[in-house]
């Protein structure tokens, strides 16, 4: 694809409409809990504000009817501290007010617009040349010069804020958004052989991403953990016992069990299974094999067990590239995090190592662990990525 970045951009007086993604967890007072979004984005805004730019920073926070659902004063001002120049807030998107605020910029000064979903188009999906026609985008398009798209975690989304604007200007992807699409559209290009390790609860999208990996020649070797593990062990005839299958149905995913047996047929010498697992026994961290799965004294399987990370430690050692996506089990939980933490060590350790955002990227700023090439700023979008998908707010980039 032929996108241009901010290489491409002449500013100095140039009126910039940046759109990031700082949806951040927020604490009880409506504070920022967690800032790791908003310092992604500081190398962008940073230099367009150096390079004598207005800036105008577009962002969501929230789904309507959430409880983060909240305005961006506590963003704006934590850019202001972050950031080398002034930025400033106004409680409003779209109104004469905001746009005379926009108007009203001198070079190196930055604007944070209220949050883009407190405007009910923005909420909706539509193609690329609608979006360009709705009134968020028709308000504000006339008042910027050019647009730069920085919002890698929210570009497998099709709102307004994020495609429409490139039909009205030119338009250039930030430094995130050119980072993630240079690591993850050219996996194909790490080195080889090359190993999955997926986790986490978000099964039919795991099984995507293991089933994309292997027939598209991305994958050599599949190591499974977390919720992932325990639907293709089950799938494998391993009876985890009553409560693992319950919470499989409560979750909608049974069906998933006929697809991970279906992947097991065809690529069963590419998928690596636990061999022990972690149990709550009396409040307390067991690990048991998993062949001697089900036993009535022990609860829910809530990680991998240490002989598992040791024998997916083995299979790292030869690894060229390793994509992690997904925690290993109940991390939350202090009994529990001995899967994940040496898992993800592991992972940090090969020669090149890439990490899907989202819960995975949480894991690793709570337990402090360094060392990977590229952590993603998305989630949903990683995923995309990784199996193969096309994101509208990328595409309509390519100029």
């Amino acid at each position: 694809m032929a996108i241009r970045t901010l290489d491409d951009l002449a500013l100095d007086g140039t009126s910039v409409g940046v759109r990031v993604d700082i949806n951040s967890p927020l604490g009880d007072d409506g504070h920022l809990a967690d800032d790791a979004r908003l310092r992604a984005h500081v190398d962008t805004l940073s230099e367009l504000l150096e390079r004598g730019g207005k800036v105008t920073v577009l962002a969501h926070q929230g789904r309507p009817g959430g409880s983060e659902f909240e305005p961006l004063e506590a963003h704006a001002t934590r850019f202001d501290e972050l950031l080398d120049a002034p930025v400033m807030y106004t409680d409003a998107t779209s109104s004469a007010g905001a746009r005379e605020a926009i108007d009203n910029l001198d070079n190196g000064q930055a604007l944070v617009l209220e949050n883009t979903r407190f405007y009910s188009e923005e909420y909706m999906e539509f193609e690329p040349a609608r979006a360009a026609q709705t009134h968020l985008v028709d308000r504000l398009a006339p008042h910027f010069d050019a647009f730069v798209n920085d919002a890698f975690a929210a570009a497998h989304r099709s709102q307004p804020s994020l495609v429409g604007f490139s039909h009205r200007l030119d338009a250039y992807a930030g430094r995130v958004m050119e980072r993630e699409i240079d690591v993850l559209g050219n996996i194909d290009q790490t080195p080889t052989p090359r190993a999955y390790v997926v986790g986490g609860a978000k099964v039919p999208d795991s099984i995507r991403i293991i089933r994309h990996g292997i027939e598209a020649g991305l994958a050599d070797t599949i190591l499974t953990s977390g919720l992932v593990a325990n639907v293709f062990l089950m799938a494998d005839g391993i009876d985890l016992g009553e409560e693992a299958a319950d919470y499989i149905m409560e979750k909608d995913f049974w069906d998933q069990i006929d697809r991970a047996a279906e992947l097991l047929a065809e690529h069963g010498d590419q998928i690596e299974l636990p061999v022990d697992v972690a149990v709550k026994t009396e409040g307390k961290r067991q690990e048991i094999p998993v062949q001697e799965l089900p036993t009535t004294e022990h609860g829910d399987v809530m990680d991998i067990g240490s002989e598992t990370v040791d024998r997916y430690a083995e299979c790292l050692e030869s690894t060229g590239t390793a994509i992690l996506n997904g925690p290993a089990g109940v991390f939350e939980d202090p009994a529990f995090q001995r899967g994940t933490k040496g898992l993800f060590q592991t992972v940090a350790d090969t020669e090149y190592s890439v990490v899907g955002g989202g819960d995975t990227a949480r894991a690793i700023r709570k337990f402090g662990i360094d060392g990977f090439d590229h952590v993603s700023t998305g989630g949903g979008a990683a995923l995309a990525m990784l199996t193969g998908q096309s994101l509208p707010a990328i595409e309509v980039l390519d100029s």
